[in-house]
């Protein structure tokens, strides 16, 4: 069963919030012990106190910082067999508005980071063998979105990152997949939105789904525990949609 995940043991990025607080819930109700990571203390400290969850405050665009967090969360798990990296920034500006700082740590949280977490978990991940990465793109990688040029090309090039690391992985047994949402109700969505009348603004996001509407964050989080389980064991480098079909549309 894919919900079964007893005795793993999972670090999640951008876990205080959105899609990786949900796959944290997903992973614990199926047995998990997960480690937390996320930049935001306080949003770490409102998480439920449970034995087998570990919040660990990290900063993805620090790369020091993503060492000892990864590195942590190895040796209070007792090692790693699963990662999700689940955080990541918006920017939506047009090109010439947009400022050298601005793209830099766009790329360094939504790029940068996932790779420097990927890049210290591997020798975990090898030593517990058969591993699972699961990173977490967007749509906009796969279907451009006016405005949104650094986004865009982040997510685009953290697809590829990841399947030229499934093939460097797959020779110690760790599969890498990718996640592509759409538009999902979080935080993060919301704030793009108009706070005077957002009504019409989200009535266009849904104009662009065959499904009409927005994900909530369970529906990423069931893909990212599946792809985490051992259901998916003949899978790697794939990219998967998850965007109620506008990638289609």
């Amino acid at each position: 069963m894919s919900g079964d995940f007893t005795g793993r043991r999972i670090l999640v990025t951008g876990s205080a919030r959105g899609i990786g607080r949900a796959s944290v819930e997903r992973f614990l109700a199926g047995g998990a012990r997960v480690a937390c990571l996320d930049r935001d203390e306080a949003a770490l400290a409102a998480l439920a106190r449970r034995d087998e969850l570990y919040p660990i405050v990290a900063d993805l665009a620090d790369a020091g910082s993503v060492r000892d967090a990864v590195d942590r969360a190895a040796d209070v798990l007792g090692g790693l067999d699963g990662i999700v990296n689940s955080a990541g920034i918006d920017l939506e500006c047009p090109i010439e508005a947009m400022e050298d700082e601005q793209w830099q740590h766009l790329m360094a949280v939504n790029l940068t980071g996932p790779m420097l977490v990927c890049r210290q978990a591997v020798p975990h991940l090898r030593a517990a063998g058969q591993g699972s990465i699961v990173n977490v793109s967007s749509g906009a990688g796969l279907q451009p979105l006016r405005h949104r040029t650094a986004y865009g090309a982040s997510k685009a090039g953290l697809q590829m990152f990841s399947k030229a690391l499934a093939i460097e992985a797959a020779d110690y047994g760790v599969r890498v997949n990718i996640v592509c949402p759409g538009a999902v109700d979080t935080e993060l969505f919301r704030g793009s939105l108009p706070s005077s009348d957002p009504e019409p603004a989200l009535q266009a996001v849904r104009d662009r789904y065959a499904l009409a509407r927005i994900a909530d964050p369970d529906e990423i989080a069931a893909v990212i525990a599946f792809l985490t389980s051992r259901d998916a064991s003949y899978i790697t480098g794939a990219t998967i949609a998850v965007d109620g079909g506008r990638t289609f549309h």
